[in-house]
């Protein structure tokens, strides 16, 4: 019989980057942990760009009644980025990837000793990326414990069953094909009541089938394995369809499903990567709280317990592995690995829709013909490991959409960032619509888009780079009107669900964090703009939300009462008066005077909401995140440049044609980059990005930047000291 023992209890941690030998001679001078546990929960998420990375230990004694089986394994499920295991000082296995599950053979109890290295490397990914590379064995660890006669452990950490259900719509049946691998003579398998006695495989007509219908009925079978030694193994599945169509978008089971909802990273304000699986149910709660009905695991490959979650609750998934930002000419075998295992491991879960084979990886690398071999190996490795599923990548928003990349997966999808990076919001529609009308038969989602805020930061005149919640709420309802307008859209992930740690961040009042998420990292507080998705998306649970609370000192005379809710029909009432009702879908907008402190409530079909806001006679100086640079428009519109000479009003790309201005600007530009993170700096040279900025005022590049006003007016005074 198979037994599982979580050794998560009894290790000794060493921060140092020590030999073996050092190591388990010094294990108990080492600080006591239980797993999962990472080294950067804490300076990870502070900010600076000096989170420790480098090798660390784990060590631990593996007693004899710990190895209860004939044949014993240590089964890994993360390890970031570059684990080795030593029994005794011999060296076991080395695993290079930090996502995936694997597995080494335990030949006998001693002293094991892990090395976790979150460290530069030229070959294992993610190197360069926005976000926190956490080191650690973050995940569970367990002792697996067999007889002789076994399944497969060891390969790509295979779970030594695969599931391929095959469903016939029309006549509402599936024929399921169950492999299996191990070093027995026979198996027997059983699906939806049926055994069959095998040698490795077997098929499987389930009549009458009932689908896995997405939200509506994620329902799951099982299919088990079992050696005539008692070694079992079962997966669950679901039989279901999936379809792409360019004018259509996404189908499940033949019938029109738009795939509408949010990305995810792994980690979590004061405990880094290390999640409990408390942790990850409370963020499938938050998923179907907010009512999407699809997840993006990005960039890595997540732990087997949310993908789980994912299709218990009928959450379609986008999996990718960590081929980010900029190539690596080593990396191809790490990329090829990491999609090996992610597919393997992965491969029964009925909730992934498809294999994402990059993010963003031009946005800091040429597009060559390395580059193109790369992702055509991965491709083709998705295909023959997973014939059932398409393929698709997440292109940077600068990437020319006649690039060659974009012919490599089965479907596309953009990252577009107009609106908050550079560029207006309504870029968006156009962008779509111009590659829609261009490439008509291709299948086109969009794969990221956000803009950060910050709780603390109001403004009853919001702005680009403002951080606050009210510019959030204006650009996400853009793109909510955007997305609806297109159904064809194949799916929309908002980037990102929840806050996440960026050490090399430093903006928006907050340190080594990306404030982009729709619930803060420590989830105890969902954004104005959470309630926007809820409201179009969350068909079950009737609400009415009040948006603006943290906005409760306003200095103006009428001010502007937001409303989301998912109810046709919203009543607001001021001081307990009725002072208009609105019939709508998701936004409702009053205009109310403001004369002193007043009581306001918003009610729909039942649900109410309240909250107090106020009148002041200065304005709150504390909702403003650049202080400084708040009075720069005014500035500029009471002082006139001379037009013979450059000023911040002209464009960057002007501004860079002159040799004696280019350098001035370009410093100041540099210095912006740097405070955006290691990602901002890797890609200030795209081309395309360039030709983008090139195009917008100094001015606009220097406000969403957070540039303060004395530094604006004299980067103004220089250039008006340069002739045209």
């Amino acid at each position: 019989m198979r037994k599982i023992l979580s050794i998560n209890e009894g290790w000794r941690f060493l921060k140092a980057a020590i030999p073996v030998e050092t190591a388990m001679a010094y294990a108990r001078q080492g600080e006591e942990v239980t797993l999962p546990h990472t080294w950067n929960a804490l300076d990870g998420q502070d900010g600076g760009n000096d989170y420790h990375r480098g090798k660390c230990w784990y060590v631990r004694e593996i007693r004899p009644e710990e190895l209860s089986g004939a044949v014993n394994f240590l089964e890994i499920n993360g390890a970031n980025h570059t684990a080795e295991v030593y029994l005794d000082g011999q060296l076991l296995a080395r695993h290079e990837g930090g996502y995936a599950t694997f597995r080494v053979a335990l030949p006998h109890p001693g002293t094991l000793a892990v090395s976790v290295d979150n460290g530069d490397s030229h070959r294992v990914y993610p190197q360069k990326a926005d976000f926190t590379f956490y080191g650690g064995l973050y995940r569970d660890v367990n002792i697996v414990s067999v007889p002789k006669e076994h399944f497969e452990l060891v390969k790509d950490g295979t779970p030594g069953i695969k599931v391929t259900p095959v469903v016939d719509l029309e006549a509402k049946r599936a024929t399921v094909t169950v492999e299996t691998w191990h070093n027995a003579e026979s198996v027997d398998i059983s699906v939806n009541g049926e055994t069959k006695t095998v040698q490795n495989k077997a098929e499987f007509v389930i009549e009458d089938v009932r689908l896995w219908d997405g939200v509506n009925d994620p329902y799951l079978y099982t299919a088990t394995a079992t050696l005539p030694s008692g070694d079992e193994v079962s997966a669950r599945f679901g039989c279901r369809v999936f379809d792409f169509d360019p004018e259509k978008g996404f189908l499940l089971n033949g019938r029109l499903y738009p795939l509408r909802g949010v990305s995810r990273h792994q980690d979590k304000k004061g405990k880094g990567n290390a999640l409990s699986h408390e942790d990850h149910a409370a963020d499938m709660a938050v998923i179907r709280e907010i009512g999407a009905n699809t997840v993006r695991l990005a960039h890595y490959q997540h732990a087997q317990a949310f993908y789980d979650l994912c299709d218990e609750n009928g959450i379609v998934v986008w999996a990718e592995i960590p081929y980010i930002t900029m190539h690596m000419a080593d990396g191809r075998e790490n990329t090829l690995t990491a999609m090996r295992e992610l597919i393997t491991q992965c491969y029964n879960h009925p909730s992934i829709a498809v294999w994402g084979l990059s993010n963003e990886i031009t946005a800091a690398s040429a597009v060559n013909e390395e580059l193109l071999e790369n992702h055509r190996q991965l491709n083709d490795l998705c295909h023959r490991l997973d014939p059932t599923r398409k393929t698709t990548m997440a292109n940077v928003f600068m990437l020319e959409t006649d690039s060659p990349i974009l012919n490599i997966p089965d479907v596309n999808s953009y990252n577009l960032y107009f609106g908050w990076y550079l560029g207006d919001m309504d870029e968006t529609d156009r962008f779509f619509d111009e590659f829609h009308e261009k490439y008509p038969d291709k299948v086109m989602g969009f794969s990221e888009y956000g803009a950060d805020a910050n709780p603390a930061f109001h403004s009853s005149r919001p702005e680009k780079g403002d951080y606050t919640e009210e510019y959030q709420c204006l650009y996400h309802e853009h793109m909510l009107r955007m997305i609806e307008a297109r159904p064809w859209l194949w799916a929309t992930h908002v980037w990102n669900l929840f806050d996440f740690a960026a050490d090399g961040r430093d903006e928006g009042g907050k340190h080594g964090e990306n404030q982009k998420g729709l619930v803060t990292f420590d989830r105890s507080l969902r954004k104005d703009a959470f309630y926007l998705y809820k409201a179009a998306w969350n068909k079950t649970e009737p609400f009415v939300h009040l948006c603006g609370k943290r906005y409760e000192n306003r200095n103006e005379h009428e001010t502007e009462i937001k409303v989301y809710a998912n109810q046709p029909e919203v009543r607001l009432y001021v001081d307990d008066t009725l002072v208009g009702t609105q019939t709508g879908h998701a936004v409702f907008s009053f205009q109310v005077p403001l004369l002193g402190e007043h009581m306001i409530r918003a009610e729909a079909s039942g649900c109410t909401d309240a909250m107090v806001i106020r009148y002041t006679a200065e304005p709150d100086e504390s909702y403003i995140f650049n202080k400084a640079a708040a009075g720069v428009a005014n500035w500029f519109d009471a002082e006139e440049p001379d037009p013979a000479c450059f000023s911040v009003h002209d464009t960057l790309g002007e501004i860079r044609q002159h040799p004696q201005a280019r350098p001035i600007v370009e410093a100041m530009m540099a210095k912006g980059a740097s405070e955006r993170g290691d990602v901002a700096e890797a890609v200030k040279d795209n081309p395309a990005l360039q030709r983008m900025m090139d195009r917008m005022t100094m001015l606009s590049l220097l406000k969403q930047g957070g540039a303060d006003e004395e530094s604006i007016k004299q980067l103004n005074r220089v250039l008006q000291g340069i002739r045209k």
